[in-house]
């Protein structure tokens, strides 16, 4: 075969593509390249970071065949393979093409390294190296060397073997050799190393052996070399959910390899320590933690006693990802492993889930319930006692009454009872061992490094971690370039002055005098509470109207973040809703209308057309909002494959902003697919996104079916967003954590955080504040670091002691609380939205310690029931297919829920006032927060009723 014509090498170098990507090193071959542009070599070294060898590899053939061609170009193609070191694809586009069993061979040898290299990587690397590279390589022993040095000698090793593999066959024979000359013995033997052996036997034979024991698994049984995840095992350990499997805990990962500042953090705890480790996002957390329970397990294994993880996290979404993408894959050939979350039904058998597994991934609260169960004796539950180690997923809110603090407060009451048990010779209770895992223990709110230091000690003392186990990583992993955007304010928003308009003329409606800015955050904090003192005060005029000014103060922030239109159509909305209020549904009869919720309907009718009209206007938008389309344009026109997220304050902003994405025809053009994800929780008025639909959207990111992801604070933490280059908050800034959670989602080589600065916002300052934050709060671990174990231990133990005695003092102000509950007949109900009364607590019954419903025949009549227009939400025992609200005023009083075949009224309390024993209260925002306990629902004298009742209908 000639390889004089163009045309011919082309489709040579096409042909052997599949092999090319296989035994080509992009980084080296680069250097030898000299007929492709430097621009096009930019790109090919940009993928290789971003996305590895395998699809630069492809990158760098394209760009190769691609046409016109230079005159010379295929011939200097194939000195460039061989001056990098890959003779063996330089062999086969010049079709120097070897025997079909020595290609065999070769490729068993390939996989065999491969499937040993969590072995292997323990190798002298700079004694094997000396020996692997003729004169010719030195250059590259020389790289290898550089990379033992500076990252250590695991990923030296890695490099290493990476580069042989890509050699003529005959390669693996030398490697052998040379492990003997260089005196590993284990792995000579471990390799098929031995005097009289036949190597392709030898080879085959140990193959068998592997793939009996089930440790090759989908490596091997993807035959194809085209395979991209037959390199995997040799590349360095990726990130936290760094190439996630869709499938059930995806293809089984026998063997953890870990970078050597993961071994390190990781040492205390494989000793079994309580730490707490403490890395950047993106650096492998998980991944550590994984490795951990593997160790841990196959300890208590080897000593003949069973183990049982817990791994506790604090959103539902993390369940799943942690149970599929790391812990299953890794652990499921030897061990059990199981979720469990709020949505799922396993949860009602959490016992038995935690008695038949090894490993369960949890919501903290989920585990929090059967301890209490266990504590009380309602029944069996589950004890710390069971288990061996709890794993605490971003234990920096293990503080004040979070849930994690409420687990770890019973382990350090029983640790030092465990102390007084052995001074009284007596047998102590067994704890599990504690690890911890975080970006950023934050600092608290301290304005001194003293007062950090003391905050991150309280949350080591939480729990009860020996040691902070820390790397900066900057050597590791680059931080991304940071820029903030700064806006002009408008010169003229004649959208926002009639709003203001508006507000002002509700002001002097209702004889009100507001203490701060319209627009502002501190605004919305004053209509809040005068809302509260009005329902309070049963004054319905000022409380409808501070109802109002907090939807159009609201409408402002719109307008000064996204579009004006948006802005619009959300006051548009409202007014519609509260329209549609005043109406039932059988008769479309017109219930009461107040003066001033008339003069509310008609101020929003007077103005509506000219609002409607200011909106077709562009020349009025905001500056922040052109800001941002001009940066992700910037992001996405320089980039060859740019995926990046958008940080957002609100669910409305979010979604609102993702729709403006979609409809603009400029970012359609250069390949931008927006979507959104908020938020589970239903504190909001904004629908909350179930686990599901979060699960859908982050998956498609992760294929690349949306690349650009508008998030509120919901992605900062713990969720599984794969490597971006850039990250974009806009006009929302919180606290240091969050922002080293933000930060971190830039995972990705060369990547951009950018703050646009957002009128009322003041995310510029707080920025700046939050990098001092973050530069104290380092700072802070490395004072503890240095701290000597006895004054840490010291320190440690009064922090403990003091978070026990402040335990006592709250739980001694409940039981005061307690005692002082009324009976529910002292407690009386009223509407918020027109002050009549409602019902009684004496009403009031309770279901699974959860709902309150109000099954008598007086509250049926004093309510209207509204269907419910978005789909039926099944759940468990009950659904909810309804809602009711007031027959006087139309205000909503909460849902109907169907249980077990019974209708039963819920009622939500933020939709009342509540009067205690003639104190009358109205901030309640959860029945929790109500101390009084209501008798649990007799279902079985409720059903007998409806039966009677029933029987005595049909009589008649």
């Amino acid at each position: 075969v000639t390889t004089d014509n163009d045309e011919t090498c082309e489709l040579l170098i096409e042909y052997f593509t599949p092999r090319l990507r296989e035994y080509i090193a992009v980084e080296r071959v680069l250097d030898h390249i000299h007929f492709i542009e430097a621009e096009q070599k930019e790109q090919i070294a940009q993928k290789l970071r971003a996305e590895g060898n395998n699809l630069a590899a492809d990158l760098l053939i394209s760009a190769v065949i691609k046409k016109p061609h230079t005159p010379g170009w295929f011939r200097a193609f194939v000195d460039a393979l061989r001056h990098s070191g890959c003779e063996y694809a330089a062999d086969y586009i010049q079709v120097k093409l070897p025997e079909p069993e020595v290609e065999a061979e070769n490729d068993y040898c390939v996989r065999l390294v491969e499937i040993l290299s969590p072995s292997l990587v323990d190798i002298n690397t700079n004694d094997v190296c000396l020996l692997c590279f003729s004169e010719d390589g030195r250059r590259m022993h020389s790289s290898i060397t550089a990379e033992t040095n500076n990252r250590g000698n695991m990923n030296g090793a890695r490099e290493l073997l990476k580069r042989i593999v890509r050699g003529r066959p005959g390669w693996f024979s030398q490697f052998v050799e040379i492990l003997r000359k260089t005196e590993h013995q284990f792995l000579y033997q471990l390799t098929g190393g031995s005097p009289d052996s036949d190597k392709q036997a030898t080879i085959f034979v140990v193959l068998v052996y592997i793939l009996n024991l089930g440790l090759l698994s989908d490596l091997y049984k993807e035959a194809s070399t085209e395979s991209r995840q037959s390199r995997q095992s040799l590349e360095p350990s990726q990130p936290d959910g760094a190439n996630p499997e869709a499938a059930s805990g995806g293809p089984e990962k026998a063997d953890i390899s870990l970078r050597d500042y993961q071994v390190d953090v990781a040492k205390p705890a494989l000793e079994g320590e309580n730490i707490i480790i403490c890395l950047p996002t993106g650096s492998g957390k998980t991944r550590v933690a994984v490795y951990i329970t593997k160790k841990h397990l196959d300890g208590r294994r080897a000593e003949g006693q069973s183990g049982k993880v817990v791994v506790l996290v604090n959103k539902v979404p993390l369940v799943e990802q942690h149970y599929s993408t790391e812990f299953l894959p890794f652990l499921k050939h030897a061990y059990k492993v199981e979720r469990v979350s709020g949505d799922c039904q396993l949860k009602i058998s959490f016992t038995e889930i935690v008695k038949h597994n090894d490993v369960i991934i949890c919501t903290a609260q989920i585990l929090e319930n059967f301890l209490e169960r266990a504590c009380s004796g309602e029944d069996e539950g589950v004890k710390l006692s069971d288990l061996t180690l709890i794993i605490i997923d971003e234990c920096h809110h293990t503080q004040k009454e979070g849930v994690y603090n409420h687990i770890m407060m019973r382990y350090l009451k029983q640790k030092h009872k465990n102390k007084r048990l052995k001074k009284e010779q007596k047998e102590p209770v067994p704890l599990p061992q504690i690890l911890g895992l975080t970006a950023s223990p934050g600092v608290g709110g301290a304005t001194k490094t003293e007062k950090a230091v003391d905050h991150i000690l309280q949350i080591c003392a939480n729990l009860d971690a020996s040691n902070i186990m820390t790397r900066r990583l900057r050597e590791h992993k680059k931080e991304p370039r940071k820029t903030t955007v700064t806006v002009e304010d408008r010169k003229m928003d004649p959208f926002g002055d009639v709003i203001k308009k508006i507000m002002n003329a509700i002001h002097n409606h209702a004889q009100l005098i507001p203490t701060s800015d319209l627009g502002s955050q501190n605004y919305e904090q004053w209509v809040v509470q005068t809302e509260r003192k009005a329902a309070k005060e049963e004054d319905q005029k000022v409380r409808v109207c501070a109802e109002h000014l907090r939807q159009y103060n609201e409408g402002l922030n719109l307008s000064n973040t996204i579009r004006m239109c948006d802005a619009f159509n959300f006051l548009n909305k409202f007014y519609m809703e509260e329209l549609k209020k005043k109406t039932t549904t059988d008769q479309e009869q017109i219930i009461k209308i107040t003066e001033s919720e008339r003069f509310l309907f008609n101020l929003f009718k007077d103005n509506k057309q000219e609002l409607q009209k200011l909106t077709e206007n562009p020349a009025y938008e905001n500056d922040s909002l052109s800001k941002l389309r001009t940066k992700i344009l910037q992001e996405f026109s320089t980039r060859t494959e740019a995926r990046g997220i958008v940080f957002i304050k609100t669910r409305r902003s979010a979604i609102a902003l993702s729709q403006w994405v979609q409809e603009n025809t400029k970012f359609a053009d250069i390949g931008v697919k927006a979507s959104h994800v908020i938020g589970g929780g239903d504190q909001s008025v904004v629908k909350p996104m179930t686990s599901a639909e979060q699960k859908d959207v982050l998956t498609k990111f992760h294929n690349g079916d949306i690349n650009l992801l508008i998030a509120t604070t919901v992605a900062e933490e713990g969720l599984d967003i794969p490597a971006c280059n850039f990250v974009i908050r806009y006009g929302v800034a919180t606290n240091e954590i969050a922002m080293i959670q933000a930060e971190g989602r830039g995972r990705a080589e060369d990547s951009s955080y950018t703050v646009v600065e957002v009128k009322n916002s003041g995310v510029a300052e707080k920025e700046f504040v939050n990098e001092y934050r973050k530069d104290m709060m380092y700072k802070a671990i490395d004072k503890i670091r240095t701290l000597k174990q006895e004054d840490y231990d010291k320190k440690i133990t009064e922090f403990q002691y003091q978070a026990i005695m402040e335990e006592k003092v709250r739980n001694k102000k409940k039981k005061q609380e307690v005692i002082k509950n009324e009976s529910p007949s002292k407690v009386k109900f009223r509407c918020r939205g027109c002050a009549t009364h409602v019902c009684t607590g004496d009403d009031i019954q309770i279901i699974e310690d959860m709902h309150r419903v109000n099954v008598t025949a007086q509250f049926s009549k004093r309510f209207i029931r509204r269907e419910n227009t978005s789909r039926k939400e099944q759940l468990l025992d009950y659904e909810v297919n309804g809602f009711i609200a007031c027959k006087d005023c139309g205000q909503k009083w909460g849902s109907i829920m169907s249980y077990r075949g019974v209708e039963c009224p819920c009622l939500d309390v933020k939709n009342f006032v509540v009067t205690v024993s003639d104190k009358t209260i109205s901030k309640f925002t959860k029945w929790s927060e109500l101390p009084v306990k209501f008798p649990a629902f007799d279902y079985a004298e409720h059903a007998r009723q409806m039966v009677e009742s029933s029987d005595d209908d049909e009589t008649e």
